[in-house]
């Protein structure tokens, strides 16, 4: 315990930390403000139907299942710092982009649809790159305590980035938003070069030859599928991941067309349902020592995200306060449970698979959310979008089942090594 609670205040003296979560702060509140921007420049500027704002949320998610495999082996080949100071600098050229044709007054929905699938190529590469990155500047022991302030980072984000891009929203319209994004860019690359440790070098293959490309996404993929806590976790996020892009690209939609709520005040909403995530990074490590760090996984997951249902119950006046108690309990309980995920993938992975392992677990995870948004668009234009969102939140819930029926309900915590390391490591 005592080891704990000083790995726990280092973090707070680690300068190399610091400025890797001082930058991804400012990045993840300008990638904020774009979540909210993009579907408001696509419904109020570009009056976009439903199935094209489907699409506008499938071209940003695309990439997770086109190139998150490949862009493992890429980033250890290249290096995790340096991918992730090239996807900043080329965001911000991109999505600057925006607010440049919007102020000529050539914006469309094309240009639209190039920017979201360029960023989202750039973004996989950055997210396959970061927590590879992070266990070469922290000890094994910060691990959790560190994901936890960068889970918390994350969610605060989601309520300062729509809070903010509400107000920038009001005062300048929605494309001009987004300049706050591109911007925030340049902050995450400049802290990135300003960090003084180096990075270890890729460790060669046991004859001295790198394996080949293909051998390498291989490697990743069968450690994967392999490990069954790791394909657990990938399986519930990945169908959490289906539904939860189905809430976030209709959501805005059904609060502006069938609620009628003013578009200034969608951020604000969201930043307060986003109160939960920070909740959840700040409680992570708590609730993973009192609880267990199984335990808290499919507790999360089955039970504390159950208010999610609230989401579609939304209406006029001050019933539209549930979707923002539905939202909370969502943010809430997935920080909490990927936090613990996520510190037991890096905690046990050998370093020379993590880039790769880490590929995998967003091909999966997250390669289902472009299919999610084009079952939203698809579903609510036939359906309606307000029956669609109950869907998406039942589906949603159910989530966690992949977690209740695993392992994880057998065991107090994920243990810190396993058991099938050594055996897929040589493979």
């Amino acid at each position: 315990m005592a080891d704990g609670a000083i790995g726990r205040a280092a973090l707070w003296r680690h300068r190399d930390f610091l400025l890797l979560w001082g930058g991804q702060t400012v990045s993840e509140i300008g990638s904020q403000i774009s979540v909210l921007a993009m579907p408001l420049v696509a419904v109020v500027a570009l009056r976009a139907t439903t199935l094209e704002v489907g699409l506008v949320s499938t071209a940003e998610t695309i990439a997770y299942l086109l190139v998150s495999l490949p862009a493992g082996a890429i980033v250890e080949r290249l290096g995790k710092r340096r991918v992730m100071v090239w996807s900043d600098l080329a965001r911000l050229v991109v999505i600057g982009s925006i607010p440049v044709a919007a102020a000529a007054g050539a914006l469309t929905l094309g240009q639209l649809y190039a920017v979201a699938l360029i960023s989202s190529v750039l973004s996989v590469f950055f997210s396959v790159a970061y927590p590879a990155y992070l266990p070469t500047l922290l000890d094994r022991e910060q691990l959790m305590d560190g994901n936890g302030k960068l889970g918390t980072t994350q969610s605060f984000a989601q309520i300062a980035g729509p809070g903010l891009g509400a107000g920038l929203v009001g005062l300048f319209g929605a494309a001009a938003a987004m300049t706050a994004d591109a911007a925030s860019f340049l902050a995450s690359a400049a802290s990135l070069l300003a960090i003084r440790k180096k990075e270890p070098p890729v460790a060669e293959h046991v004859d001295g030859e790198r394996p080949g490309f293909r051998e390498q996404i291989r490697v990743g993929l069968h450690y994967v599928l392999r490990e069954p806590i790791l394909l657990r976790g990938v399986l519930w996020s990945g169908s959490a991941n289906f539904f939860v892009v189905m809430v976030e690209s209709l959501g805005p939609l059904f609060l502006v067309r069938n609620l009628h709520l003013h578009p200034g005040y969608v951020g604000l909403l969201l930043a307060l349902g986003a109160v939960g995530g920070v909740v959840g990074g700040l409680t992570s490590g708590w609730l993973a020592r009192t609880i267990g760090s199984a335990r808290v996984c499919w507790l999360a997951m089955t039970v504390f995200s159950l208010p999610g249902l609230l989401i579609p119950a939304a209406g006029p006046g001050a019933r539209v306060l549930l979707f923002a108690v539905g939202w909370m309990s969502w943010t809430f309980s997935a920080t909490v449970c990927a936090v613990a995920l996520l510190s037991y993938r890096q905690a046990t992975t050998p370093p020379e698979l993590l880039a790769r392992v880490s590929a995998t677990s967003r091909w999966i995870n997250w390669g289902t959310l472009p299919l999610g948004g084009v079952a939203g668009g698809v579903l609510g234009s036939a359906l309606g979008v307000q029956q669609t969102l109950w869907i998406a939140v039942v589906g949603g819930c159910s989530s966690g089942l992949w977690l209740f029926f695993s392992p994880l309900r057998g065991m107090r915590d994920i243990p810190t090594t396993s058991a099938v390391v050594a055996q897929s490591a040589g493979h």
